[in-house]
Formats: C-alpha cells, structure tokens, sequence
C-alpha cells in the first residue's frame, strides 16, 4: 500500500505519517511539502491514498485536487484543513475528492476517514451528509459564501485578515489587476460596498 502526504508543516506531516504506520504497518508512506511536489508525485506514481493539507504555500490542496483530476487521475484524495467543514467539504467533494476533515478532529475520525476511502468509498461527516442533503435549496436559501467561486472564497479569506489586493496578487501568483477583477465580483455577488463589509461578513460567518 503506498500513501502520499502532502503538508508544508514538517511536524505535521511527521504527525500524519507516525498515525498512519501504527494503523496500518504494512504501507509505504511518501513526504512531500507543497502542492507542486503533490500533483507532480500525484501524476507519475501509483497511489492507494493522498492525504493533502488544503492551505500550501504555493498551490492548495483544492488545487492539486481539480488539476489532477482534469488529468484523469482518479487516485483516492482526503483534504486536511484548519478551516471549518461548511468552507470547503462540499467544494472538495463537487470536484471529485474523496474526503475533507478537519486537522483538530479526533485521532479516531481521522483513521475512520482514511479506513473508508481505502475501501472505495467516500468519507462524508454528518454535518456535511446533512448539507448534501440540502443542496438543492434553492440559491436564495444558501449562505452568501456558498455562491462564490473557490478562488473568491480564497480572495474573501485574504481581504478578511486584512491584507492587500498586491500582498493577496503575490501570494495567490497572481496579477493585481486579477485580484482586483475576484475582488469586484465578490462585491457585486455578495451585495457589498467595500472590503469593511466583506471582513465583517467573514467574521460573523466564521470565515476568519
């Protein structure tokens, strides 16, 4: 069994790596520390699992997901994440992924996740199970941050902690005039008037 974790956090992928080997003895466990090494790894190897960390510095999880999957390549991927399961879990599962979970969750949850998708199937909570069950609402009934695009949320996510349009350009390597186009669109999508507005809304919905 070959597994691959990906994670820019030395200690965290060691983490990962320890729990896995004690689960499971017989597998061959491969480090990797950003999303290039993962899709690179991703495409030229056979793999029985991907774990991937969702925030890398220079391409996410989510991105790794959808570009190897544009490919073809349908090797099982569980997303890891700092972020709430209500941000990305039904975005992870929409472009083909084949689970997210939290990084706080329980050791116990964790190795139930990977157990699943080893299986063949995919790993969904029960809160993402409940919105799944729900998504057809209609889009009046969604909340705002629900509408957007992944790269918006990203850009959102950014504006939130109070960075600017050039500091989110550099970050995602992308133009300013890009991130003031993402910036716009989230504006007229989310019914704002200004970055004040989207913090707030970030804030409020747990966003940040």
């Amino acid at each position: 069994m070959n597994i691959l974790i990906a994670d820019d956090h030395e200690l965290v992928r060691g983490g990962l790596a320890r729990i896995v080997s004690e689960e499971f003895p017989s597998a061959t466990i491969h480090e990797v520390s950003n999303g290039t090494q993962a899709e690179k790894m991703g495409r030229c190897q056979k793999w029985d699992l991907i774990i991937s960390d969702m925030s890398m510095p220079d391409k996410t999880g989510l991105d790794v997901l959808k570009q190897l999957r544009s490919e073809g390549i349908k090797v099982p991927i569980l997303i890891l994440s700092i972020h709430p399961e209500n941000q990305y879990a039904l975005r992870v599962l929409k472009v083909g992924g084949n689970g997210y979970i939290t990084k706080d969750c329980p050791r116990a949850e964790f190795i139930n996740a990977v157990r699943i998708i080893l299986s063949g199937k995919k790993y969904i909570s029960q809160d993402v199970a409940e919105k799944l069950a729900s998504r057809y609402d209609d889009d009046l009934d969604k909340e705002q941050h629900e509408l957007i695009s992944d790269r918006e949320l990203q850009v959102l996510k950014s504006i939130a902690t109070g960075k600017t349009v050039s500091e989110i350009a550099k970050e995602l390597s992308l133009s300013v005039a890009t991130i003031s186009t993402y910036r716009s669109r989230l504006l007229d999508k989310m019914n704002m008037k200004n970055n004040a507005e989207l913090t707030l809304y970030a804030i409020n919905n747990g966003i940040v």
